[in-house]
């Protein structure tokens, strides 16, 4: 029986292998994707909002000569972390399912069954997008996830948000020569997008280079247009992409099948904030995952932090007895 089985390899789950390894634990790290697969699926342009050694693990150095990394950087450093570490990470291995047994926990995933005393979740939220439930919303033209801008270029593109996924998407997008519209719930463009990129969105906005509706909603996606409830009523526009940057969830149905009680009303796990530990005994929480709808709370730079409290707490309860 292992030690510890940690569900994701992302880097808070990485983190917590290295803080496993450092207290002398058995463990195995399983990802159901690539290594850091939330990481890979970012847009390949992109930029982070911190600082390399925010994104730091385990105490290893993110070198990079750029004020601020990119995805490509970050996809590096991962990587030579849990290679030069020997992470025992077992890559494109789902978890199905997980139940108490003698003490501790058996894990079922898609390749084999394990069992441990001790579960870290740290599966984080991008695997589960928001959706719009609006018609049309199912149409393969509908993306929820952006990789790169030329695929877009001369076409008419609607941009749903405006957070700093759909600011960059607008705004790479239109710098391929895409037609944009965005369409924010609110009044204006969000004060979260990154201090650098705010002002040219607002001022592309200002200059007509971006139609922007507020206070609108998009209503209805069809192959060739869509409709857009505005202030002044509801407008048809001809449209061949719509981009929907409504942001993710974590896997809600999976939190629950494991006996973790959510709130009501935005899904917030319960856990102890000293340990990380659940309300099932040995079954731990770590990074994102821990903020339910509230996204904006736990990043890798403040969650970081998690892998050293729930190994605490681990070896504390092993000296008790």
């Amino acid at each position: 029986m292992l030690d510890i089985l940690i569900i994701g390899g992302g880097p808070i789950g990485m983190a917590c292998g290295l803080a496993a390894q450092k207290a002398g634990f058995s463990f195995v790290i399983l990802e159901k994707g690539c290594l850091v697969n939330s990481l890979y699926n970012y847009p390949s342009t992109m930029t982070f909002f911190s600082t390399s050694e925010k994104l730091e693990i385990g105490g290893i150095p993110f070198v990079t000569i750029n004020n601020k990394p990119n995805r490509a950087e970050a996809l590096e450093y991962y990587r030579r972390v849990a290679v030069s570490n020997h992470l025992p990470i077992n890559l494109f291995e789902e978890v199905e399912n997980v139940r108490p047994i003698n003490g501790g926990y058996e894990v079922i995933s898609c390749k084999q069954t394990y069992q441990a005393k001790k579960i870290i979740l740290a599966t984080g939220f991008y695997d589960i997008s928001v959706n719009l439930d609006i018609p049309g919303e199912n149409l393969p033209k509908v993306k929820h996830y952006y990789k790169d801008p030329h695929y877009y270029a001369m076409q008419n593109i609607v941009v749903v948000g405006s957070s700093n996924s759909a600011i960059d998407v607008a705004l790479e997008t239109y710098r391929k020569g895409a037609k944009v519209t965005l369409v924010i719930r609110g009044d204006e463009v969000s004060h979260r997008v990154k201090y650098w990129v705010r002002p040219d969105i607002i001022n592309r906005i200002k200059e007509g280079s971006i139609q922007a509706y507020f206070n609108s909603n998009l209503a209805a996606i069809r192959e060739d247009e869509v409709d857009i409830d505005t202030p002044e009523g509801r407008i048809t526009i001809p449209n061949d992409f719509v981009m929907a940057m409504t942001g993710y969830k974590p896997n809600f149905d999976f939190l629950a099948k494991l006996g973790i009680n959510l709130s009501e009303e935005k899904f917030i796990p319960e856990y102890n904030p000293d340990t990380m530990e659940t309300n099932q005994a040995g079954l731990y929480l770590a990074g994102v995952v821990c903020g339910g709808l509230d996204t904006h709370l736990w990043f890798i730079e403040n969650s970081r932090i998690h892998a050293e409290m729930i190994i605490a707490d681990i070896i504390a309860k092993q000296q008790q007895g």
